[in-house]
């Protein structure tokens, strides 16, 4: 017996939730309005008393997976490790299929966001970088190579 039904978000804890969803929304992403969410439904569900978060919700172009972007104002959030490499144990990146990986590469690098390694290709079938978004988020940015966008 399965239980999942379909993949619905992925959540990140951010501290500048305007920051991050800018981020997001320049790489292609639809963000909904921001959300408040508190009471019993949120003290419940996350274990903490008088807890209190905004929420926006990013959306790809397909539809797909949503990203749920969350900063608690009650409490207040704990500090997490923004330099923390590839390999530390946890959820550790997001990814998404890229038209071009080159200038996507480019924009997070005007906006301040530098690569973590460097841009590899994968068997002539993928391009791929790591790119170290606000508050230390690796954004996997990947171009499928051989397609026409």
């Amino acid at each position: 017996m399965t239980f999942i039904k379909r993949f619905d978000h992925v959540g990140i804890t951010v501290a500048d939730l305007d920051t991050a969803t800018a981020f997001f929304v320049a790489l292609g992403l639809r963000a909904s309005p921001k959300m408040a969410v508190e009471g019993e439904f949120l003290d419940t569900v996350i274990g903490m008393t008088g807890a209190r978060t905004e929420i926006v919700m990013l959306h790809a172009p397909d539809g797909g997976t949503t990203l749920e972007l969350s900063s608690f104002t009650r409490p207040q959030h704990l500090p997490g490790s923004p330099a923390a490499p590839a390999n530390e144990l946890g959820l550790r990146n997001v990814a998404f299929e890229v038209h071009d990986l080159q200038a996507a590469v480019d924009h997070a690098a005007a906006a301040g966001y530098g690569l973590v390694g460097g841009i590899g290709e994968y068997e002539g079938t993928w391009r791929m970088a790591y790119v170290r978004g606000p508050e230390g988020i690796i954004v996997s940015l990947a171009e499928r190579l051989g397609e026409s966008s």
